[in-house]
């Protein structure tokens, strides 16, 4: 809501000329003997984005980032339609992309209304979840159907009006993250979120597996199928921590840059909590 035409009133301010002579309350007049203007509170028919990440980093982690994400976007959908906001989703970074285009990423045109809450859900659950890698090694050149800033940009390009856009991903992208979301930036009209989804083994790798991440490992980049010999020790598990957190802050002082807003959520955490306490905070919930 805004200040602007309608029939709820909000307040009153001192009139200045130029102003409509029908908003002047006479009543007040008439026991100030001063002119004041009533405003009234304008609602816009805002829209509802919704950008969820299904690539290949994505479909890890214990519990499932993919998983916790899918259930994360259909709630905040869900939300939207009851509310008769006008929803619309898009699915992005299956490695290989969808179709003979191979473009890497799926839009769901804006919905309205309680009746397209199974439509919402059934295309989230079929195009993320129904389509999941299954922790596989990606085949193919690096980036194929998961390019991040690219998924953006395309959002940015061709998205109309003005509304909410909720980005959800765990912003792991080879490419980095930095061109998708200047391009939704510039192109305005938006209120950005992005939602980090983290699983607790990539917050506190020690307790991975029971807490047997360590010794000689070789460890294979799910998105590139690039693998590296490593020696996990301590000291390694310390620098990876602090290079996470930098990692973390560097995203959350970009978006704050860009007048977005950042939330990190651990995969673990209870969906009740996300969107009544956490999302409620951040002002993407009323």
């Amino acid at each position: 809501k805004r200040r602007g035409q309608s029939v709820e009133f909000e307040d009153f301010r001192n009139y200045s000329p130029g102003d409509d002579l029908r908003h002047i309350d006479w009543n007040v007049y008439a026991r100030l003997d001063r002119l004041f203007v009533k405003v009234f509170l304008e609602e816009e028919d805002l829209a509802v984005q919704i950008a969820l990440d299904a690539s290949a980093s994505m479909d890890t982690g214990t519990p499932n980032k993919l998983r916790f994400a899918a259930q994360t976007a259909m709630a905040l959908a869900y939300i939207g339609l009851v509310k008769n906001n006008r929803v619309g989703v898009t699915i992005f970074g299956k490695p290989g992309g969808w179709g003979e285009e191979g473009k890497g990423w799926l839009h769901l045109p804006e919905q309205r209304g309680r009746q397209k809450v199974q439509r919402v859900g059934q295309f989230i659950l079929e195009k993320s979840w129904g389509e999941r890698t299954s922790g596989t090694v990606a085949t193919g050149r690096p980036g194929t159907g998961g390019d991040l800033s690219d998924a953006l940009g395309t959002i940015a390009r061709t998205r109309i009006g003005k509304g909410v856009m909720i980005v959800i991903s765990d912003f792991l992208a080879e490419d980095g993250y930095e061109r998708g979301l200047k391009a939704l930036a510039a192109a305005g009209g938006y209120d950005t979120y992005c939602v980090q989804v983290l699983s607790p083994g990539e917050m506190e790798p020690e307790k991975e597996a029971g807490g047997v991440v360590s010794g000689d490992l070789r460890l294979t980049d799910i998105e590139s199928g690039r693998a590296s010999e490593v020696t996990v020790t301590a000291p390694v598990i310390k620098r990876y921590k602090q290079r996470l957190a930098a990692y973390i802050e560097t995203l959350n002082r970009f978006c704050l840059a860009h007048e977005m807003s950042h939330t990190l959520v651990r995969s673990d955490a209870k969906l009740e909590t996300l969107l009544l306490e956490t999302l409620r905070k951040r002002g993407v919930i009323a």
